[in-house]
C-alpha cells in the first residue's frame, strides 16, 4: 500500500455544542456545517480537510448504525489517508487484513463520490483507507 497523502483528520465528537467552542471560538477554526452536526474546514493549511465528526455519524458510516458497538472500543479521532487511485483500495484492505488488523468497513462508494474502508489503530484512532475523487 503506497499512501499518496492524509486527506482528513479531526476529532470524532460527542457533545457538538462543547467542540464547536473549543475548536471554533477557543481556537478559532472556521467551521461549515454542510450536514447536520458535521463541521468542515476544508481550507486549513496542512490538511486538506479538518472536520469535527460526530460518534453517532461516523457509527452510521461505518456500522450502518448511528449507535458504536459496544464490542468496539469508541475512537477519538479519525484520520483518513489516500491512496492513488480507487483500485488501490481493496488490495490495501486485503493486506491489513493479512498483517492480522481487524477491518470494521470493506472498501464502499460513499453517497458522496468517496470509497472508503475502516479500522480502529492503535491508538484508537478511527482510521480510513480512502480515494477521494475530487482531491486528486
Amino acid at each position: 500500500m503506497k499512501v499518496a497523502f492524509v486527506a482528513g483528520f479531526g476529532p470524532i465528537t460527542r457533545d457538538g455544542a462543547a467542540a464547536r467552542a473549543f475548536w471554533s471560538d477557543g481556537l478559532g477554526i472556521e467551521l461549515e456545517e454542510p450536514a447536520p452536526g458535521y463541521l468542515t474546514n476544508d481550507t486549513l493549511d496542512g490538511v486538506r480537510a479538518f472536520a469535527l465528526w460526530p460518534l453517532a455519524q461516523a457509527a452510521e458510516s461505518t456500522f450502518g448504525s448511528p449507535q458504536w458497538p459496544a464490542d468496539v472500543p469508541a475512537p477519538q479521532a479519525w484520520l483518513e489517508l489516500d491512496l492513488g487511485s480507487v483500485d488501490e483500495i481493496a488490495p490495501a484492505v486485503a493486506e491489513l487484513r493479512a498483517l492480522g488488523h481487524r477491518v470494521l468497513k470493506d472498501p464502499t462508494e460513499e453517497p458522496w463520490g468517496q470509497t472508503t474502508a475502516r479500522l480502529l489503530s492503535p491508538e484508537g484512532l478511527l482510521v480510513g483507507v480512502t480515494y477521494t475523487p475530487w482531491m486528486h
